[in-house]
């Protein structure tokens, strides 16, 4: 499998998060690839790269996003055949042309996101999960959901072997 990872609006491509998930892929024997974003502060014309990214590729690829790389994967899976969608603080409801509340998604999806979110509300991953069903894991942690890594890459893993399977 084929996994395209999407940063967010103020990190890069090779982040923190990124490195652990990617590994934690590779591991299982998934191609990875991470999109470079910096740049582009506006979240639909990344949606429209990453739309691009998932045309050259020869099987519906995974897709993962964390805060604005949420928003823009979660978009993309609702365009184009997607093995799954996993999505960290997802930046659902604060900008963008997206409507998350008509919106839908029709491959596997998680949402992992921290109560202490300061950044992106969890009700806002919580509306979303409810409405088109997908797995929400809500952790004690902030934003960038650092301290609870090791447990996300864990969710990670587990959503490639049991929930792809």
């Amino acid at each position: 499998m084929h996994v395209i990872f999407n940063h967010g609006k103020e990190s890069g491509p090779w982040g923190t998060k990124i490195k652990a998930l990617a590994k934690a892929a590779e591991n299982l024997a998934c191609s990875v690839d991470s999109l470079d974003f910096n740049g582009e502060m506006d979240a639909d014309k990344r949606v429209i790269q990453l739309l691009a990214a998932i045309d050259q590729c020869q099987q519906p690829p995974l897709l993962v996003g964390s805060s604005m790389g949420g928003y823009v994967a979660t978009v993309a899976a609702s365009q184009r055949p997607c093995a799954g969608l996993f999505v960290l603080a997802p930046a659902y409801y604060l900008g963008g042309a997206a409507n998350f509340d008509q919106l839908q998604v029709s491959c596997p999806m998680a949402i992992v996101h921290g109560w202490q979110d300061d950044i992106v509300p969890v009700a806002n991953s919580w509306r979303v999960a409810q409405r088109l069903a997908a797995d929400l894991h809500v952790v004690n942690d902030d934003h960038r959901l650092i301290k609870t890594l090791d447990h996300t890459v864990d969710l990670f893993t587990r959503f490639l072997t049991k929930d792809l399977a």
